[in-house]
């Protein structure tokens, strides 16, 4: 395939054969290197769907994933195009939150193996994992179609919490109804629960700013305590990405598809219609996981430190669909936009981003691989002129999970992080091995093409202390 550097850290895949716009891949030099040959495939697979806008995005994170590349964002005319859960991924709203906390560094000195040992207590974490409280399938409607809201008035948090939260915690294009009872029932234990795999909870510090003015408007300073979650919708919003990729197939075929795990249905079609009910239904479990989590932190942490605080800076999705006006062709529009391992970035202005923050942008969180420096950036214009408003969503994997567990096993990786001063709690060493720093991109770099090509500009660098891990 054919690909030219159109400018700094722009590479351009020409528009070809069926392709109905060109690719874009947003990367350094040194990270095109390690991208899959068969992840650029799936840049023009997902050129040739119909109704596609302007062109697809490979974000500097981008990697191979299901039928889409993960870190893939592409545009739909909501009137021509189609909705595909291939290029929203499985883990549905798999996405991060931060807690800025009044505690600083000094403050965890010799209490690390405390912290970690009640949080690992109280934050129930690993595959299959239950969650703390058990809902019937009445409230788990609620939970569906309330998300962090409804977190917030069942008193597990406060109203702040869900107002710097995307959509405000709360997707209302929501319908339980279009979320099948198997979907419901593996989603009805799981509830307020971390689960496995790249998912986390990590205690860590400020150790440096970038943009004093925006840090300080993100209530962010140097040596301050955070805490960063990292989860999604669980066994529900992955059995709702099976239930609509089979009813797509059966329903349109893939027969004309480059590859059938880009099957689709027409935006405003009933099936198109259900899915995205049904996915915004998955997004709020996700939001309402993670106020759960919030809350259930709190608690932890004040058993520690009676004056414990902590106040939720922002949450950013990852897998998800959004109705959202960009300008395209010189005149915005209403476009369907679908981000797949990737993270909004809205530049000032835009409503829908949390009041405190309209003025200069939205906070964009950045997480890195298990051990190493995780970034707040700020979204920008630029991004909403370059990339839908997107960008990185982490680090982004250049080693299968098979490759990782060869390495090294999980004992020698917890050891490794002891060293370097980080507290590392799971329930699966198989689960470190597979998640160790080597299996994943350089972080630092991934970040710099965001803030060099002004999609994401850097605002704070935090360091992990304590890992919990499912």
């Amino acid at each position: 395939m054919q690909i030219k550097k159109i400018s700094e850290n722009i590479y351009e895949i020409p528009k070809e054969g069926k392709m109905n716009v060109p690719g874009r891949i947003l990367v350094s030099e040194r990270l095109l290197e390690n991208i899959e040959e068969d992840a650029i495939k799936q840049i023009v697979n997902m050129a040739t769907l119909p109704g596609v806008l302007k062109y697809v995005l490979g974000m500097s994170d981008m990697h191979v994933g299901y039928g889409a590349c993960i870190g893939g964002v592409s545009a739909f005319d909501i009137d021509k195009g189609v909705i595909s859960p291939g290029e929203i991924g499985y883990d549905i709203d798999c996405s991060v939150r931060l807690l800025r906390t009044n505690l600083i560094k000094k403050d965890l000195k010799g209490k690390e193996k405390q912290i970690s040992s009640q949080l690992f207590r109280d934050i129930p974490s690993g595959v299959g994992k239950k969650g703390r409280i058990r809902l019937n399938e009445k409230e788990l409607d609620e939970v569906l179609k309330g998300g962090s809201q409804w977190a917030v008035k069942e008193g597990y948090g406060k109203k702040e919490d869900y107002l710097h939260v995307e959509e405000e915690g709360k997707m209302k294009e929501a319908n339980p109804s279009y979320v099948s009872e198997r979907a419901k029932k593996r989603g009805m234990p799981q509830v307020g629960s971390l689960g496995a795999g790249n998912h986390f909870l990590e205690v860590q510090y400020v150790d440096e700013i970038y943009d004093k003015k925006i840090a300080e408007i993100f209530g962010l300073k140097k040596g301050q305590i955070t805490i960063m979650i990292h989860c999604g919708s669980r066994g529900l919003g992955h059995q709702v990405a099976s239930d609509y990729i089979k009813l797509m197939e059966d329903k349109y075929g893939f027969r004309n598809l480059p590859d059938r795990e880009l099957i689709n249905a027409p935006i405003n079609s009933e099936l198109g219609k259900k899915y995205f009910g049904a996915m915004a239904a998955s997004v709020n479990f996700a939001f309402a996981n993670k106020q759960l989590i919030t809350h259930w932190t709190r608690e932890a942490m004040k058993g520690i430190f009676p004056n414990f605080k902590a106040e939720v800076v922002y949450e950013v999705c990852h897998n998800i669909a959004k109705f959202e006006k960009h300008v395209v062709e010189g005149k915005e529009k209403e476009v369907l936009v679908l981000r797949k391992g990737a993270t909004r970035s809205f530049g000032p202005g835009r409503k829908e981003i949390p009041k405190v923050y309209r003025d200069v942008g939205q906070p964009v969180l950045i997480p890195g691989s298990m051990g190493t420096s995780s970034y707040v950036l700020v979204g920008t214009k630029k991004a909403e002129e370059l990339s839908f408003g997107s960008t990185a969503h982490g680090a982004g994997r250049v080693m299968s999970r098979h490759e990782a567990l060869r390495q090294k096993r999980g004992e020698e990786v917890k050891l490794e992080l002891s060293k370097k001063g980080i507290e590392v709690i799971s329930g699966s060493l198989k689960g470190l091995s597979e998640e160790a720093p080597y299996a994943y991109k350089d972080v630092d770099e991934v970040v710099k093409v965001s803030h060099e090509l002004g999609i994401g500009k850097l605002v704070a660098k935090v360091k992990p202390l304590i890992v919990i891990k499912g």
